[in-house]
């Protein structure tokens, strides 16, 4: 069967990404007024696969990258240690973006400032900061007002912070999440006070979930379903309302080129690998392919329980 590449316009003259770090699938079990609220009538999945290894930055890379961890090879000691390779045949959607829009308004802020310098290309001209999220969220929020963005990248860490310490799924962890629900509106509202909220792409992931141990501290890397079942919600203009049944994080790449109407590569699985759920833009009808034995994840959906299994 032959893959054809679908070109489309641009849909969407905004798009901003929050990615809230090991916050896993439990956004469906916080308290969170904001998140509910805005993504009411969204795409939304709890079941969004992860990366494997579960680790973050194999899980971010994926995602700005569009291909798996086993192509474009990021650890969290090379994005701490060293610049992405602006030469990479795998560029980010930054670059990607600047070159389709030379004069579009980039920006990553990023708690974890390893995504920016390490997942980022550092030539293209994006604007960045780094802080805890708390202190970051007003910095984004003027940078949205001040400079209404085409693409901003917002990380935040304190979840998967609050995973580690006090135990993914636990009540000091919950409340975190509640927490950060609250700064998710706060840039949600940045985006409607710049009247740009129906020109905008608003999308909320996680990049993976944690497990504990017996004296209910938290870690990740393993492929238990706590670690590799995460949290996915679009609102927009063009999107459905609807349960995406089938994704993989790596698909943050494919949606956010098709929003901005930027051919995204042929499909190649040495490469290239990410896609559009299916029914998630109510003008798309491709169909969605099966790469779970590229990430290890046959069968799809585990039967049971089973220990994380550290790469």
């Amino acid at each position: 069967m032959i893959y054809r590449r679908i070109t489309m316009s641009r849909k969407h003259s905004h798009v901003i990404v929050i990615g809230v770090d090991g916050a896993g699938s439990w956004f469906k079990d916080a308290d969170t007024p904001n998140f509910d609220k805005i993504f009411k009538n969204g795409a939304i999945t709890y079941n969004a696969l992860s990366s494997r290894p579960t680790i973050s930055a194999e899980c971010w890379g994926s995602m700005l990258i569009g291909v798996g961890p086993e192509i474009h090879r990021l650890t969290n000691e090379i994005v701490s240690d060293f610049p992405y390779d602006i030469s990479s045949p795998f560029p980010s959607l930054f670059r990607r973006i600047r070159e389709k829009y030379p004069d579009a308004v980039l920006g990553s802020f990023c708690d974890w400032n390893p995504i920016t310098h390490g997942i980022v290309e550092n030539n293209i001209s994006v604007s960045h900061d780094t802080a805890h999220d708390t202190e970051l969220t007003p910095v984004v929020c003027d940078y949205i007002l001040n400079n209404k963005p085409d693409f901003l990248f917002i990380h935040f860490d304190s979840v998967d912070g609050a995973g580690h310490g006090s135990g993914y799924g636990l009540p000091a962890f919950i409340e975190r999440l509640h927490e950060v629900d609250k700064l998710i509106g706060d840039v949600y509202s940045a985006v409607e006070n710049a009247k740009i909220d129906s020109e905008t792409l608003f999308i909320v992931i996680s990049d993976h979930g944690g497990t504990n141990n017996e004296n209910g501290k938290g870690s990740h890397g393993g492929w238990t379903d706590e670690e590799k079942y995460v949290t996915f919600a679009a609102t927009g203009n063009g999107i459905n309302k609807t349960e995406i049944k089938e994704m993989n994080i790596r698909d943050l790449a494919a949606i956010v080129l098709y929003a901005m109407g930027i051919d995204a590569p042929d499909f190649d699985e040495n490469g290239w690998t990410s896609q559009i759920p299916e029914g998630m833009f109510n003008d798309y009808k491709g169909k969605y392919r099966d790469i779970s034995h590229l990430t290890g994840a046959a069968p799809r959906i585990s039967k049971a329980h089973h220990k994380s299994e550290l790469i």
